[in-house]
């Protein structure tokens, strides 16, 4: 009999042609009772052999395709999600007893139920939880409370690392995520469906889905919650209503409510099997003592228009168009590479780090230095294992950049320079043979808001400086030293039209390049002889997200690249140094669960080296700041990347 029942409900389903779906809203087919193997589980999770995970009182249960029982967990628990895994499935349930999380790997193959090790017990009661795979295909736990606390959870493998707090609705009492547009969603059940971010790096984001009245539509609140390709369908509270969402752009949408009884109640629960490209099998209770039933829904196909934005691998370059500015003829993917290596956090809490330079040792290259900018604080310097060495509490300096082996009246040094906000001045640090900086001139300007900087060391030696300020203007100085002091001379001003802040100076080449935050990267002369107008060669657009931040330069023994902080996506931008700039590829800093090392989100300032500095940095090093310390929170540091790992990942020669 319950065989004969499931095998009457699929079949009626499968045979359903695609043109005679309903469209989306529209009623659907009766809905039939499912038969009595699953009356008393609590919630149910499709599955792809075409069975059924079915959790009820005395534990989770796995069923095939017949509605035969195949093998049991017992455990009391709650909140049932999954995701696919190398042997079939993996499923995660809370133990209501001991509110902690436990994983279980379903093998399909042999029908059976293998538990992993639980997760810790948060400090809270759980009342939501959810699975995530994000881009890497890492897999990830939301743990929501009662009172909105919530935790997210690195899974992989053995490796359960906390990965941060966040602060969602209370009486969240069901979450889901969209893996394809790293989309939390949320269901308050006094209120209504949220939408967060579910990728840990970067700021939180929040929309609206659906609110109650007066703020909305929905009718009394939220209940149960299942995803759907590109969009989700959602219970009302009482389990009287289905209501259909679709993501568009990257917004979410009302597809259609239905009518599902005349009487509901609390404990209702939905799950979700699809059929074919146009239809959906929605299995749902209206209440925790009401039956299981079953219905066949129009949806559809069409992905959701931000799965792309998840897509890596590798790809070739798209050309940019020279003095007309860099064209781009399609939006690429990103690749996502790990970090090798990340520092000591900063001591100041916020937003804090900002620009890291590389010193390079003169004989050791495993001794070189890496100095970063505290804005609360002062100059910092690490080693290659990213251990601080030093601090020098110099004020809120903001940008950093360094040239060595600089001759200056007779003499040779190693120098760094950095804008101080405090006093919108140049500071000017000397750096000798073991990697240690000193104090060495403060340089006045007559900027208000001073920002970023960059150095240039013109054909035959000397140095020159270009400072920003906020309101758009650039100065040029020139570095000299007399009578045994530094000196400061300015040379020449002009201005972008908005907030620039990121900048370099190509040394062998002779040329600058800008950032204009919310336009993007201007190319001109860096000399002062050869002044000429700034001339835009990678505006703003499908490769590069505002705000446009931190700048640097790797010369290789092949080709030159200009790699760019393309903040607004996270990610960093490859093109050709040298004109027409062909644009060679998109990454993003991902996770190094290994290393137990978060990816760098936000990124304001960077720096790059192609020197040697030995292990996996033998092709040179990329050192991002990171806006969100990860894995767990914490404050801001700097990541360490090798440039090897860049170059495979974007095909770089």
């Amino acid at each position: 009999m319950i065989q004969s029942a499931i095998g009457a409900f699929f079949t009626s389903i499968a045979l359903l042609p695609a043109q005679a779906a309903p469209a989306v809203g529209a009623p659907n087919q009766a809905s039939p009772l499912l038969p009595a193997a699953l009356s008393s589980a609590t919630e149910l999770a499709a599955l792809p052999d075409g069975g059924w995970l079915a959790l009820d009182r005395n534990g989770l249960r796995l069923l095939d395709a017949n509605g035969a029982q195949r093998a049991q967990f017992p455990i009391r628990a709650r909140q049932l999600d999954t995701r696919s895994h190398a042997e079939g499935v993996l499923a995660v349930v809370v133990d209501s007893n001991t509110e902690r999380a436990q994983p279980l790997v379903v093998n399909l193959a042999r029908g059976t139920l293998n538990a992993l090790p639980a997760l810790p017990a948060p400090g809270f009661d759980v009342e939501a939880s959810c699975l995530y795979r994000d881009a890497q295909r890492i897999d990830h736990l939301f743990l929501i409370g009662k009172d909105g606390q919530s935790e997210q959870w690195l899974l992989s493998g053995a490796h359960y690392r906390p990965v941060r707090k966040l602060a969602l609705p209370p009486h969240v009492k069901h979450c889901r995520v969209d893996d394809a547009s790293n989309t939390l969603l949320a269901a308050e059940s006094d209120f209504g469906l949220w939408a967060y971010r579910a990728d840990a790096e970067g700021s939180g984001q929040r929309q609206a889905v659906a609110l109650r009245a007066p703020y909305g539509k929905l009718a009394g609140g939220a209940g149960a919650l299942s995803l759907l390709p590109g969009g989700a369908a959602l219970l009302g509270k009482d389990g009287t209503k289905l209501h259909l969402f679709r993501q568009r752009a990257g917004q979410w949408e009302a597809a259609g409510s239905q009518q599902l009884a005349a009487k509901g109640g609390k404990g209702n629960a939905l799950a979700v099997r699809a059929v074919d490209g146009n239809t959906l099998s929605l299995a749902y209770k209206t209440a925790e003592s009401a039956p299981w039933q079953a219905r066949v829904q129009a949806w559809p196909a069409g992905a959701s228009s931000s799965a792309a934005a998840n897509a890596g691998g590798k790809h070739g370059g798209i050309a940019g168009s020279g003095a007309n500015g860099a064209s781009i003829e399609a939006a690429m993917p990103f690749a996502i590479v790990e970090p090798r290596t990340q520092t000591d956090p900063m001591e100041r809490q916020g937003d804090a780090a900002d620009d890291p330079a590389i010193w390079l040792h003169p004989t050791n290259p495993a001794a070189s230095r890496v100095f970063g900018t505290n804005k609360k604080q002062g100059l910092l310097a690490y080693d290659l294992q990213g251990k601080q060495t030093q601090l020098l509490e110099s004020g809120r300096l903001n940008n950093v950049d360094i040239r060595q082996n600089v001759l200056l009246a007779g003499e040779r040094f190693d120098l760094a320079a950095a804008t101080r906000r405090d006093d919108n001045t140049l500071m000017l640090f000397t750096i000798d043979a073991k990697g240690d900086a000193t104090e060495a001139a403060v340089f006045p300007t007559t900027l208000e808001k001073i920002y970023g900087m960059c150095l240039y060391q013109p054909p035959g030696g000397a140095l020159e400086a270009f400072v920003n300020d906020k309101d758009g203007r650039y100065q040029h100085y020139r570095i000299e030293r007399s009578e045994g002091r530094f000196r400061a001379a300015l040379l020449r001003s002009f201005a972008v039209a908005s907030q620039p802040e990121g900048c370099v100076a190509d040394d062998r080449s002779g040329r600058l390049f800008i950032g204009e935050e919310k336009l993007g990267v201007w190319s001109t002369a860096a000399s002062a002889a050869k002044a000429e107008p700034l001339r835009m060669i990678l505006p703003v657009g499908p490769a590069l997200k505002a705000d446009v931040e931190g700048m640097a330069l790797y010369h290789g023994e092949k080709a030159s690249y200009l790699v760019v902080s393309s903040q607004g996506d996270n990610s960093y931008v490859v093109l050709d140094a040298a004109a027409p700039h062909a644009v060679r590829g998109r990454f993003r800093i991902g996770m190094n669960v290994a290393a137990g090392i978060d990816g760098a989100s936000e990124t304001d300032g960077l720096d790059v080296s192609s020197a040697n500095l030995g292990g996996p940095y033998a092709k040179g090093m990329l050192v991002v700041q990171d806006g969100y310390k990860r894995l767990p929170d914490g404050s801001q540091n700097f990541k360490y990347v090798a440039w090897d790992d860049i170059a495979r990942a974007l095909n770089l020669p």
